[in-house]
């Protein structure tokens, strides 16, 4: 699989940072900005109180000062004694005011965020100005982190975006492939047939001629798998033991006799699951000649089967070279090899067939280097 360009990915991320940072920055700017006004509006408040609480009751009130106090419209404010005692309040929840304790939470919380405005009176008399941000300035507060949050959302939805054509054009080139290589097999595997026949008829070695046979008919098989690849493949109630048997018989007459097959389930026992035989055959036998690459054709490869009422657990247990734990996911991934023939395309398919076509899980189960590795495939039963 086309891998996305790791340069991309640098631009994508940079991308993002820089917005993100450039967004933080003038946001804090403008937030720093605009609490400066409010603290100067709330110290102009202070003074203009201060003239109020002064003034004789015979002079006239500056109209600048009755404007001032009428101004604020959006801070909230609590003027408070010595004791804490609230004297007045503007711009708080009317509808909690009533509530016991809102006024002296607010407090409390108007007290920890900042200093007090204090207005001195004379004759020593002080009263405190407490005061929050006003909503807008806490919305502001708020901003940059939505933004970011949406150019993350941009970055992952231009990703996954990407992903997915790639992911499209990759299904294309399997199905064009598997097509094209269906193509290919039917003519070879045609005159095979016809010079089988002309074997038959000049008394060969019968046993020499039904051994080709079954192999043309392998062939055949073959094809058929790779002409299914693209469409929907039919699936089938079948007894997967008797599958597994009869995997392993026909390996076992194709591969070393240094190789030992250990089937540890009941070869009379019947495990029913919705299988398209053609492609699971595949997926097992590429299992096993895999192990047997990795085992230098010596060694045992072990069969388990775990029948439960909802899934049917197969375990594939090789000897061999076994694979590092950071490696367990790339395997399966196309073009991945430790050979120094063929295109790594085995385990890619052989996800493909049991995730997509049989909706199970295909993974290792566990691995240790030296010693061996456990593939596990799990297969839903039918409901």
């Amino acid at each position: 699989m086309k891998k996305i360009n790791p340069s991309i990915k640098f631009i994508l991320f940079i991308s993002a940072l820089i917005i993100a940072s450039s967004s933080l920055i003038y946001t804090n700017f403008i937030v720093k900005k605009i609490a400066n006004g409010e603290r100067k509006k709330i110290e102009l408040w202070a003074e203009a109180y201060k003239e109020v609480q002064q003034v004789d009751l015979d002079e006239e009130l500056s109209m600048t000062v009755f404007k001032i106090i009428q101004e604020n419209k959006t801070i909230p404010v609590i003027l408070a004694d010595e004791k804490d005692s609230i004297i007045a309040f503007i711009n708080l929840d009317t509808t909690k005011i009533k509530k016991k304790g809102y006024l002296k939470k607010q407090l409390s919380i108007m007290k920890e965020s900042r200093d007090a405005i204090v207005i001195d009176y004379y004759q020593g008399k002080k009263n405190y100005i407490y005061y929050q941000d006003s909503l807008i300035l806490r919305q502001l507060v708020y901003y940059p982190y939505i933004q970011l949050s949406i150019v993350v959302l941009f970055v992952l939805a231009a990703f996954f975006a990407f992903r997915s054509s790639q992911k499209a054009e990759e299904n294309q080139v399997w199905v064009g492939m598997s097509k094209e290589t269906a193509h290919q097999l039917g003519t070879p595997i045609s005159s095979l047939l016809a010079w089988i026949e002309m074997l038959k008829l000049n008394d060969e070695d019968h046993t020499l001629v039904n051994e080709v046979t079954k192999d043309i008919n392998r062939l055949e098989t073959i094809t058929e798998r790779f002409s299914k690849i693209g469409s929907k493949p039919v699936l089938v109630e079948t007894n997967v033991i008797e599958i597994l048997i009869n995997s392993v018989e026909y390996l076992k007459r194709r591969t070393s006799s240094k190789v030992a097959y250990i089937l540890n389930f009941n070869k009379y026992d019947v495990a029913m699951i919705p299988l398209n035989v053609a492609l699971f055959e595949w997926v097992i036998e590429n299992l096993c000649k895999n192990a047997i690459d990795a085992m230098v054709g010596v060694g045992s490869i072990t069969i388990d089967i775990t029948n439960n009422p909802k899934n049917i657990f197969i375990d594939i247990t090789d000897t061999g070279k076994g694979i590092p734990k950071s490696k367990y996911k790339t395997v399966f991934r196309p073009g991945y090899t430790s050979k120094k023939r063929g295109w790594g395309l085995g385990l890619s398919l052989a996800k493909r067939i049991i995730e997509i076509y049989h909706k199970g899980k295909i993974f290792v189960k566990n691995s240790e280097q030296g010693k061996g590795t456990t593939f596990r495939i799990t297969l839903k039963k039918q409901k």
